[in-house]
């Protein structure tokens, strides 16, 4: 796995662990009684996005880490996941000697 592949192996985990972490503790206008005009009583009254985002990356890092050590280590490989036969197995050239 390459620097560019293990960036985006890393903000794809860390956005899905921010779409779990933001409905965690919160709390609505509709709760707090004090919904602004326009917006829904569903709406946050405190977001507090920089502490969820804080959150996040301390548990989006260690999920990352074990996948990219899977990854890296060999123990799954795409070909594994591969159940419908589409890739083809690969080529050993005659000049290889990995193969020999």
């Amino acid at each position: 796995m390459g620097l560019v592949s293990a960036i985006v192996l890393f903000a794809v985990v860390w956005a899905m662990v921010f779409f779990v972490v933001l409905p965690l503790r919160l709390t609505t206008q509709g709760e707090t009684g004090d919904i602004v005009e326009g917006t829904h009583a569903s709406a946050p009254a405190d977001a507090q996005i920089g502490r969820k985002a804080r959150v996040t990356t301390y548990w989006a890092l260690p999920i990352w880490a074990i996948i990219a050590g899977t990854i890296l280590s060999g123990v799954i490989s795409v070909r594994d996941i591969d159940w419908f036969d589409r890739m083809a197995t690969p080529a050993v050239s005659a000049g290889d000697d990995r193969g020999e």
